[in-house]
């Protein structure tokens, strides 16, 4: 390694070597794929950011940056699906006005939630989907609508305030709760489901980046180089989707869902040990 390029890999950029904002970088694009398809790119995001930014970054912007990586593969996958998918207009709209309440209601109140007392309540409801969508096969795999008319605009708006606000607080697995709450409580089938999740995550993004912005706590150069990897993994992600269908999203749902228990649950022994 010539000595020019050993400087620029131990100097720091913004807390962080070149290596790490690489690997960073990676983490993103990976998350992106994830959360295009089906939710649950935080897993992998949001402990990168953890493990990698100064001891010194605070709460909000490690959170703060992480919705700045997501928003952008959420974006452009969300783009993507509605180019081939229509999902109704009418559940859509409560369904994103209440995420992003939601979501800016979480994030507002982010910092003064202690983890160890989220950890284990997501660890179980994460069990529990995880358990429900493998018992049941057949879910998600037709689209057939349950409601309509007023009965489907409070059940999406209620969707949309409590996965909003979760995500709001923590993150991970946002996309997953989204997918699974429209696709059994609402009868979507998993690959529209995922279109109206892309829509409300998307929403949720945008109103957390508004109130971390508001007070600073972006650390807008590295989430932008992980904005642009997180794209490229969100537009790849739902071409696949769109191309494997719903059987193909099952199957990532589960996996995606059984390592976030995993981490959730060693998490939670961790803290308590």
């Amino acid at each position: 390694m010539s000595p020019d390029l050993a400087q620029l890999a131990a100097a720091p950029a913004l807390g962080i070597s070149v290596w790490v904002l690489a690997a960073l970088v990676v983490a993103a694009f990976v998350a992106g794929w994830i959360d295009s398809v089906v939710g649950g790119g935080g897993l992998i995001q949001l402990p990168a950011l953890v493990i990698t930014l100064p001891a010194d970054a605070s709460t909000p912007e490690v959170l703060g940056t992480n919705k700045l990586s997501s928003v952008a593969g959420t974006f452009v996958a969300t783009a993507t699906y509605l180019r081939k998918i229509r999902v109704p207009v009418a559940m859509v709209a409560p369904l994103v006005a209440a995420a992003f309440a939601g979501s800016a209601a979480g994030s507002s109140v982010a910092v003064y939630i202690p983890k160890e007392l989220l950890t284990p309540i997501v660890l179980v409801a994460v069990v529990v989907v995880g358990t429900y969508t493998w018992l049941r096969p057949n879910m998600g795999r037709t689209h057939e609508e349950r409601f309509t008319g007023w009965a489907r605009t409070w059940r999406a708006a209620l969707i949309g305030l409590v996965v909003g606000f979760y995500d709001g607080i923590l993150g991970p697995g946002t996309g997953s709760f989204f997918v699974i709450a429209i696709v059994a409580f609402l009868g979507f089938g998993f690959l529209q489901g995922t279109v109206a999740a892309k829509l409300a995550n998307l929403m949720t993004n945008i109103a957390s980046i508004g109130v971390f912005g508001l007070h600073g706590e972006l650390l807008w150069l590295i989430g932008g180089a992980m904005a642009a990897a997180n794209l490229a993994g969100g537009f790849l992600g739902a071409r696949m989707a769109m191309r494997f269908g719903n059987d193909f999203i099952r199957k990532v749902f589960l996996v995606v869902v059984t390592i976030l228990g995993a981490r959730l649950a060693w998490d939670t022994v961790a803290m308590w040990v």
